[in-house]
């Protein structure tokens, strides 16, 4: 391998590394403005869709509150929150805020939030897909439960994922 070959390796290394961190998967519209505002409603109604919750989050640049749906996963007793869909927008807010608030009904529960390393993800994300692949596996490149260990930490990169620590 000469210096051309290990220069251009390392660039698309990288340049992987990027997409697949950079990697989010927009909402067309039927979601955004009907699945997401019905799930939003029911939420605030206190009505939980297989343990959905509004995720209320300070955004990085206005500091204004920001909420949308998200799936509220319990393993092994601890909370996490998955965004099948990437670097979304409450992802980049929760990064920068260091956690959020959690709203099911009139009742809110705020939290840290730590997020998993890419080779932690596989415990988190199988049980995930084991609960939501019929709304979410679209977004998983063909993975199911049934994944292997390897084939779930490779797509990790792409499925940032947050262990939720109840806030002090």
């Amino acid at each position: 391998m000469n210096a051309t070959t290990t220069a251009t390796t390392t660039t698309t290394t990288t340049a992987q590394a990027e997409t697949a961190e950079a990697r989010y998967l927009e909402p067309d519209w039927l979601t955004r403005n009907v699945f997401n505002r019905i799930v939003r409603r029911l939420t605030r109604m206190g009505l939980s869709i297989r343990g959905s919750r509004e995720l209320r989050v300070r955004g990085r640049v206005s500091g204004e509150w920001r909420t949308t749906p998200v799936n509220l996963l319990t393993v092994d007793g601890e909370r996490y929150l998955v965004a099948p869909r990437g670097l979304t927008q409450w992802v980049r807010n929760v990064r920068a805020a260091g956690g959020g608030e959690l709203r099911l009904g009139r009742r809110v529960e705020a939290f840290r939030a730590e997020e998993l390393a890419d080779a932690d993800k596989a415990a988190v994300l199988r049980p995930y897909l084991r609960l939501w692949k019929a709304e979410t596996g679209v977004f998983f490149d063909g993975l199911d439960a049934d994944a292997t260990d390897a084939e779930l930490v490779a797509a990790g990169p792409k499925h940032p994922v947050f262990r939720l620590v109840p806030a002090a």
